[in-house]
């Protein structure tokens, strides 16, 4: 089961369950984590700069914050999803078949 990069209405994860990394549910999956990371890095860059300001007032420091803990939020998803994949090739997990 692969974690997706989005939750349901509901707010609760979505997984995937398939063993074809090319499907083009996994394909979306894949360009979606790429366009978070991209991102993360983007606004760590603006969080750095806001940091190295010593006129940033208040504001420019929280939303910098704000979008930093957003950002966060998906690159630790995208890890959970990436550390609990199985390697490719190996046998599916009991129930997964």
């Amino acid at each position: 089961m692969r974690l997706l990069p989005w939750t349901g209405a509901d707010g609760k994860p979505c997984y995937l369950s398939t063993d074809r990394p090319d499907s083009p549910l996994s394909r979306l999956a894949d360009d979606i984590e790429e366009a978070q990371l991209a991102s993360a890095r983007q606004v760590r860059a603006g969080a750095e700069a806001v940091l190295a300001d010593p006129r940033a007032g208040e504001r420019a420091v929280r939303f910098a914050l704000a979008r930093t803990l957003e950002c966060l939020a998906d690159v630790v998803r995208i890890a959970t999803s990436r550390v609990d994949a199985p390697a490719p090739g190996s046998p599916p997990a009991p129930g997964d078949d």
